[in-house]
């Protein structure tokens, strides 16, 4: 089987670093970029199994990908795992407005992770949104 590949979006250069590294360490190929409109084209380039997205990016935002990703027709059912420093509490408002805001049908991201993530964290949501074990296993 083909090594998962993860794309990691995130604004802060040592975190999309630390993320990334996790997911290689399991076994994944990875892809990192720097915001919303960069990730976008590289997920249309990759194709990933699994993005792990930031929500508060300048620029061109992680709600703004998200979007572009499940209006787009081969990247609509691609797992998002959102990694951001916003509590659980404040994510699921967030999420709530998010849904409110997604044309009819569209879903809404498929895991959360707090920052600073853990490893182990990272790696159980990527599990379970990957449906089964990760090459490092």
């Amino acid at each position: 089987m083909a090594a998962p590949k993860v794309l990691v979006v995130d604004d802060e250069p040592h975190l999309r670093v630390f993320i990334a590294a996790v997911f290689r360490s399991a076994g994944c190929e990875t892809a990192t970029a720097a915001n919303g409109s960069q990730g976008l084209e590289k997920a249309r380039e990759m194709r990933p199994d699994l993005v792990s997205l930031d929500l508060m990016m300048p620029g061109e935002g992680g709600l703004k990908m998200y979007r572009g990703l499940r209006e787009d027709d081969v990247l609509r059912a691609v797992p998002v795992l959102i990694v951001s420093a916003v509590s659980p509490g404040a994510f699921a408002h967030s999420l709530a407005m998010l849904r409110a805001s997604l044309p009819e049908g569209l879903a809404a991201p498929e895991g959360f992770v707090e920052k600073p993530p853990e490893p182990e964290r990272l790696l159980a949501e990527a599990r379970r949104l990957l449906g089964g074990a990760l090459h490092g296993d």
